[in-house]
C-alpha cells in the first residue's frame, strides 16, 4: 500500500485555500459536483480533493483515476499532483486524457475480450475516408475529406451509428456539410473499411467504445479495473461527450466516487458532440451530491471580471441558468478598453501600436495575446506586427502563408501566371482574375456549409481581400506583382517561436491566459459567426447564438489585467463601412468611451441630421437603448424611489395576469425603472419616457400616475 508521506501530507494544509475551496476538499467521499468559474483555481482544488482523499485514508493512491481533455491539461494535473507528493511514479494517481487512459486499459484487456485479433491504432484516417468518399460518389479533396472526417468522429462521440446518422441529422437539425445518405455511406465505408487481412484499425473514438464495451460485456474485466480504480476525477466536465460519458458509467459501475468539475458557460466545443448536459444533470443523477461553487476570480481583476459577468449576464436558455457570478480577488486594475476602426487593416496597425507600447512598459511579449474568431483573421495581425518588428507566435494553427490551403491558393496563381494567354489585369480586373483563380479551390460567392469548407473559404477570401487591398494603393499592379508582394510577404513571416505575442482563435485559447489580451474583429458576422445568423441579420440558430456568445465570454477571462476589445467596420481599407459591432457587445460599452459613439450611415439621406436624446443629469448624448429609456448615462446617479418601483411591479403583475399577457408585454423592467426615478406627474411626461406611446398611454396610463400620485402624497 502506497502512503502519504508526513511531508506531502504537510503540502496539503488547506489554509492557503478560500472556504469554497476548502469544502470542495473536505467533501465526504461520493459525488461532488464542483462549478469552477474562469480563474477560480479548480486544478488547486481538485488536486488537494485528491490529496485528502489519499490523505484521510478514503482510498490509496493508485486508485484514484483524474481524466481531462487534452495532453497540456492532464500534464498540469500531473505537476500538481507530483508537487503533493501524488503523482509521476509507479503506485501512484494517474491522470491521463480519456483517450489515453482508454488505451491503457485497451492493450491491458484486449487477449480477454477478443483473443489474438492483431489490432493497430488508425492516427491518419484522411485515406480510408478518401477510399469510402470515392464509393459513394463525394470528392475527394482536403476540404471534403476534412469535413467528412469531423462529421464521423461528431457521430461517433454522439453514439450515433452509421445507419442512425440521416435520422439524427433530421431530427437535431444539424447542418451537415452534404446530403445525409452520403455522409451516412461514408460513414458506414470507413467502418467497413477498418477491417482489413492483418486485423483491425481502431481510431481514438473506437478505443472509448470498445473500452466501455469490455466493461459492459465482460463480468471478469469489469471486476477487475474496479477492483484496481475505486476514485474518479474528471475535469472540464462540461465538454464530455455522450461516448465519454459511456467510458465514465462502464469505469463507475453501481458505484459513486466520482467528483466532476466543470463550467456550462464556457461549452463551446458542442460541434465535437461535447454536451454540458451530464454536468446540467448531475444532481438529478446524483441526489445526494455535494454541490459547490467557486466564484472568486484569482486570475483577472475585479475591472475584467465586472465585463465577464456582464458578457455572460445577457445569456438565455437553461445553460445561463448555471452562470456563474465570479468575484475579482485581485488589486484593481485599468477598465477594458473598447474601439471601432474604419477598417481592419487600420484595426491591426492600431492592435500593434498598442502592443508595442505595452512592451515599452516592460509586459513581456509572451504574456500577449491577440484572439480572433476564425484562424483567417490571422493575416492582417501577422502582417501588422511584422511590420511593427514584433516577434509572434500562432497557436492551435500554422500562419497564415503556411496554411496548407493558403499554400495551394498561391501555387495555383503562380501555375496560372504561367499560361500565355494570361490578361493583363489591373485594379477590379485583376481582383475578378484572382477570383477566377480560386473559384477552382473552393472559392464560391457564398460562403459554404461545413467547418472546414468555411475555414477554406475564409482564407482564399482573405486573399481576394489582400488584392484589393493592395491594389488600392498601387492601381498599377499586375498579377506578377501581386505574385512578388504574396512571396515577399510569405518569406518575412518567420517569426522566432518564443518569447512571441500569441496570435489564437477564440477556441484555441481556452484554458490558457495572458496579461494583455486583444479581442478583435467583434463585428456581427464574424462574432457571432455569420451562419448563426440569417442574411437579414436576425438569429438563425438560437442555441448557436448562446454558444458564440460563451465563446465571447472565454476570450474575456482569459486577461489578467489589460484587455481591450475591437472592431472594423469595413473589411479593406477605404470600403464601405456597413459593418456593426457585435450584438454582444450592446450595454457594454461606455458612455464615455470613443466607440460608444453610432457608426455613420453609409448612406447620405436628405432630411434633417438625428439629434440624440441627452442625459437628464449631466447632459451628454445617450447613445444607448438603455439610457435612452431611462434618461441618464449609465453611469450617472439614479434617483430611484425603490417603494414606487415595487408597487408597480405589483401592478404590472396583477394587470399581466387579468389580461393574460407576458409581464414585460405590458412594460419592460427598463420602463417601469425609468417611471420610478423621474416620477411624471401628468400625461405628456409619461409619454416623455421611451416606450411608452399613444396606446401604452391609453392603456395603462391613468393607473400608472395613480400610483405615482399615491406615493407622492
Amino acid at each position: 500500500m502506497v502512503r502519504v508521506t508526513a511531508a506531502a501530507t504537510q503540502k496539503l494544509r488547506l489554509d492557503d485555500l478560500d472556504a469554497e475551496q476548502a469544502a470542495a476538499v473536505r467533501a465526504p467521499r461520493g459525488p461532488v459536483c464542483v462549478l469552477a468559474g474562469a480563474g477560480t483555481g479548480k486544478t488547486r482544488t481538485i488536486t488537494h480533493r485528491i490529496g485528502h482523499l489519499v490523505s484521510a485514508g478514503h482510498v490509496r493512491a493508485d486508485q484514484v483515476l483524474a481524466v481531462t481533455f487534452t495532453a497540456r491539461a492532464a500534464g498540469e494535473l500531473r505537476s500538481r499532483l507530483r508537487a503533493l507528493g501524488l503523482g509521476g511514479e509507479a503506485g501512484q494517481v494517474q491522470a491521463r486524457t480519456f483517450h489515453a487512459a482508454a488505451l491503457r486499459q485497451l492493450r491491458y484487456f484486449w487477449p480477454q475480450v477478443v483473443g489474438d485479433v492483431p489490432w493497430k491504432l488508425l492516427d491518419r484516417k484522411f485515406p480510408i475516408v478518401a477510399q469510402a468518399a470515392q464509393r459513394a460518389g463525394l470528392a475527394s479533396d482536403t476540404d471534403t475529406l476534412r469535413d467528412l472526417t469531423s462529421e464521423i468522429e461528431w457521430a461517433k462521440g454522439s453514439l450515433i451509428a452509421p445507419e442512425d446518422y440521416a435520422t439524427a441529422v433530421a431530427r437535431l437539425q444539424r447542418d451537415a456539410p452534404f446530403e445525409a445518405s452520403k455522409v451516412a455511406a461514408v460513414y458506414s465505408g470507413y467502418e467497413s473499411l477498418k477491417t482489413t487481412a492483418d486485423g483491425l484499425l481502431l481510431d481514438f473514438d473506437d478505443l472509448l467504445l470498445h473500452t466501455a464495451a469490455a466493461l459492459e460485456d465482460y463480468t471478469s474485466v469489469a471486476e477487475e479495473f474496479r477492483g484496481r480504480y475505486r476514485s474518479f476525477v474528471v475535469d472540464e466536465y462540461q465538454d464530455v461527450t455522450p461516448l465519454q460519458q459511456r467510458v465514465l458509467d462502464a469505469w463507475l459501475g453501481e458505484r459513486d466516487d466520482l467528483t466532476v468539475v466543470g463550467d456550462a458557460n464556457q461549452t463551446i466545443y458542442s460541434f465535437t458532440g461535447a454536451s454540458p448536459a451530464f454536468l446540467l444533470d448531475f444532481s438529478r443523477r446524483f441526489p445526494d451530491a455535494t454541490v459547490i461553487r467557486l466564484e472568486r476570480d484569482y486570475r483577472s481583476t475585479p475591472q475584467v471580471v465586472s465585463l465577464a459577468n456582464r458578457v455572460i449576464g445577457a445569456a438565455r436558455g437553461r445553460i445561463a441558468g448555471t452562470r456563474l457570478q465570479l468575484i475579482g480577488q485581485r488589486p484593481d486594475g485599468p477598465e477594458p478598453s473598447f474601439a471601432e476602426y474604419d477598417d481592419e487593416p487600420a484595426e491591426a496597425a492600431a492592435v500593434a501600436n498598442s502592443i508595442s507600447k505595452l512592451l515599452g512598459k516592460g509586459v513581456p511579449a509572451a504574456e500577449i495575446a491577440v484572439l480572433y474568431r476564425i484562424n483567417a483573421q490571422s493575416e492582417a495581425y501577422e502582417q501588422a506586427l511584422t511590420e511593427a518588428g514584433i516577434p509572434y507566435q500562432v497557436r492551435g494553427g500554422e500562419g497564415f502563408f503556411n496554411r496548407t490551403d493558403v499554400r495551394q491558393a498561391v501555387q495555383a496563381l503562380r501555375q496560372a501566371a504561367a499560361r500565355d494567354d494570361l490578361p493583363d489585369a489591373r485594379g477590379p480586373e485583376l481582383v475578378n482574375l484572382v477570383r477566377a483563380v480560386l473559384a477552382r479551390l473552393g472559392l464560391t460567392a457564398e460562403e459554404p456549409v461545413g467547418v472546414q469548407a468555411r475555414e477554406r473559404w475564409s482564407a482564399l477570401m482573405a486573399l481576394v481581400n489582400l488584392t484589393e487591398e493592395l491594389g488600392a494603393h498601387e492601381p498599377e499592379l499586375d498579377f506578377g506583382g501581386l505574385l512578388r508582394e504574396l512571396a515577399a510577404r510569405a518569406e518575412a513571416r518567420h517569426p522566432p517561436t518564443v518569447q512571441g505575442v500569441t496570435l489564437a482563435s477564440l477556441h484555441a485559447a481556452k484554458g490558457l491566459e495572458w496579461d494583455a489580451v486583444y479581442l478583435v474583429g467583434l463585428a456581427d458576422g464574424t462574432m457571432p459567426i455569420q451562419h448563426v445568423l440569417g442574411h437579414d441579420g436576425a438569429v438563425a440558430d438560437e442555441a448557436a447564438l448562446e454558444e458564440e456568445r460563451r465563446l465571447l465570454y472565454v476570450g474575456v477571462t482569459r486577461a489578467r489585467e489589460h484587455l481591450q476589445l475591437s472592431w472594423a467596420l469595413a473589411r479593406s481599407e477605404g470600403g464601405r463601412k456597413v459593418r456593426r459591432r457585435s450584438r454582444f457587445l450592446i450595454g457594454l460599452v461606455p458612455d464615455d468611451s470613443p466607440a460608444s459613439r453610432i457608426a455613420p450611415s453609409t448612406t447620405d439621406r436628405p432630411g434633417p441630421k438625428r439629434v440624440h436624446p441627452t442625459c437628464r443629469v449631466c447632459g451628454r448624448p445617450l447613445l444607448n437603448t438603455q439610457a435612452t429609456m431611462l434618461g441618464r448615462c449609465n453611469r450617472c446617479p439614479a434617483d430611484i424611489d425603490t417603494e414606487l418601483l415595487a408597487a408597480l411591479q405589483e401592478w404590472r403583475k396583477d394587470k399581466a395576469e387579468a389580461l393574460s399577457l407576458p409581464h414585460f408585454v405590458v412594460f419592460s423592467d427598463t420602463t417601469l425603472t425609468a417611471i420610478a426615478e423621474q416620477r411624471p406627474a401628468d400625461d405628456r411626461a409619461l409619454v416623455a419616457i421611451p416606450g411608452i406611446g399613444a396606446k401604452k398611454l391609453q392603456t395603462y396610463g391613468a393607473d400608472v400616475l395613480a400610483i405615482v400620485r399615491a406615493r407622492q402624497r
